[in-house]
């Protein structure tokens, strides 16, 4: 079975408890107005080129295939329209000037790497996490993913959204310790707003994983003109739930500006 992931972070501290590990999976059904992981939105590869770290240096014209990568006299053009997403310009470039975003991998190839660190789990109260993007569209593979790591001890997370069909949820729920679950709003019209999606689904399932049992995280991002005016209805609809472990407040930042210069997308 394949995935498309975007990134493998070790030692990441904010993804759960203890130290983990996270798997940011490819594409999303919200679109936030603050998002700061551009590259996970579209389900499709994604080149980002990073134009304050090129050398011209002219290796990536050599090396594509197909001629996205041309030197002019203004330095060097990104012909995005002609890029076939083959990374052979990423794994050449002296200068890490281009990064794809969206490769194909195997639970086999995956397990191998989440397991290195299985010591400072076991020492932190850590594990790993799947995030994204939104991780559980693509629930077949995450629930064998995490049925497998699972099998080996060590503690798993799914960030989620809460924008999918609830037998996603159902597929991962007997491999998952605990869901860090995202809220962005409780009034429909501003959550619309904010993601460009309802949120009736989402509080569906956030009362379904309450009801099954289910650790949840929830996770609140704050962002001042956007959903500020929303923290307090937010408590009163989680102090209904019987298995909240935590609830954070995430604060705004903009270092994500960029990830959407190197990928031609607006900033919102």
């Amino acid at each position: 079975m394949f995935a498309t992931i975007t990134d493998i972070k070790r030692f990441a501290v904010h993804d759960g408890d203890g130290i983990r590990t996270t798997v940011f999976f490819k594409g999303c059904p919200l679109k936030c107005v603050w998002c700061h992981n551009p590259e996970s939105l579209s389900a499709r590869p994604v080149m980002g080129y990073y134009r304050h770290k090129c050398l011209s240096c002219g290796v990536c014209t050599e090396v594509c295939p197909n001629g996205a990568h041309q030197l002019t006299a203004d330095g060097h053009a990104f012909d995005r329209s002609l890029c076939a997403f083959c990374g052979k310009c990423v794994e050449e470039c002296p200068g890490e000037a281009l990064s794809l975003y969206g490769k194909r991998v195997t639970e086999e190839e995956l397990l191998p790497l989440l397991l290195e660190d299985r010591a400072f789990y076991k020492n932190s109260g850590g594990g790993v996490t799947l995030s994204g993007g939104e991780c559980l569209l693509q629930a077949d593979f995450c629930a064998s993913l995490l049925g497998m790591l699972k099998s080996e001890g060590i503690s798993t997370a799914v960030d989620t959204c809460g924008f999918v069909p609830r037998g996603n949820l159902e597929k991962v729920l007997p491999y998952t310790d605990v869901f860090l679950y995202d809220m962005k709003a409780l009034d429909p019209a501003v959550h619309e707003w904010c993601t460009g999606q309802d949120n009736a689904l989402i509080l569906e399932n956030l009362r379904y994983l309450d009801f099954r049992g289910a650790k949840i995280e929830v996770r609140i991002p704050y962002v001042p003109g956007m959903n500020d005016g929303e923290t307090e209805n937010i408590a009163i609809f989680l102090a209904t739930l019987k298995n909240l472990t935590k609830v954070r407040v995430l604060p705004y930042h903009n270092f994500a500006a960029s990830k959407y210069q190197a990928l031609d997308m607006e900033n919102t």
